[in-house]
């Protein structure tokens, strides 16, 4: 599989994945006429299946790239040019706050089945938000609320933790280091530059203000 099928397919596994082991094990979900899980059916969202979804999906990015990228397009997929106003504004605070549990039982755990066990114990123990109007409030980095000039994003890197591959969300394409650079140098992306450093060349952003994508 390729990264970029893979970062865009990974979602919908982990979330396939999610339903099946919530309608195994702790309440059964609507099913459609052959026996899958109907994911259009109402009851999914605000709720206690919504918020192991949001922390499984973030716990399998976190576990198949980093927790940094994990919260990247955990944010970006909250991104709206629209105030929906003072409910949307809890609901987003109930995925942020669900995100960040998933990446921090991500860490510890050796396999997606650990994963969701974890998550269980932790839904259980109170610690997921299962309802928007739930007081706890997230205090890490919130929703990206404003749309970005630019679309790209560090999605892995090496030992040494040096940004090495790249997501285009607009053109939805991955990107090598090498390949970003030549891009970069050909007028492909005239928001970037390279800079260059003791230890190689690296891409970055020249004119956007976002912390988010780690491009500077």
């Amino acid at each position: 599989m390729s990264s970029l099928t893979k970062i865009f397919s990974l979602k919908a596994e982990a979330k396939r994945e999610l339903y099946e082991l919530f309608d195994k094990e702790v309440r059964p979900l609507t099913k459609k006429p052959d026996g899958t899980i109907d994911t259009t059916a109402l009851g999914l969202v605000d709720n206690d299946v919504d918020a192991l979804r949001h922390a499984y999906v973030a716990g399998v990015y976190t576990m198949e790239y980093n927790a940094q990228t994990s919260d990247l397009l955990g944010r970006l997929n909250e991104l709206t040019d629209f105030d929906y106003g003072i409910q949307a504004c809890h609901a987003d605070n109930m995925d942020l706050w669900n995100n960040a549990i998933g990446r921090k039982i991500a860490k510890k755990s050796k396999s997606r089945r650990e994963l969701f066990d974890s998550l269980l114990i932790e839904m259980k123990n109170g610690g997921l938000i299962l309802d928007p109007r739930d007081e706890r409030k997230y205090r890490g980095e919130k929703a990206i609320k404003r749309r970005p000039k630019s679309f790209v994003i560090k999605i892995q890197e090496n030992s040494t933790g040096a940004n090495i591959e790249f997501l285009d969300l607009k053109r939805r394409i991955v990107l090598t280091k090498d390949e970003f650079i030549q891009a970069i140098r050909k007028g492909k992306y005239p928001g970037y530059a390279v800079k260059k450093h003791s230890n190689g060349e690296f891409p970055y952003s020249t004119r956007d203000k976002f912390s988010f994508n780690n491009l500077g």
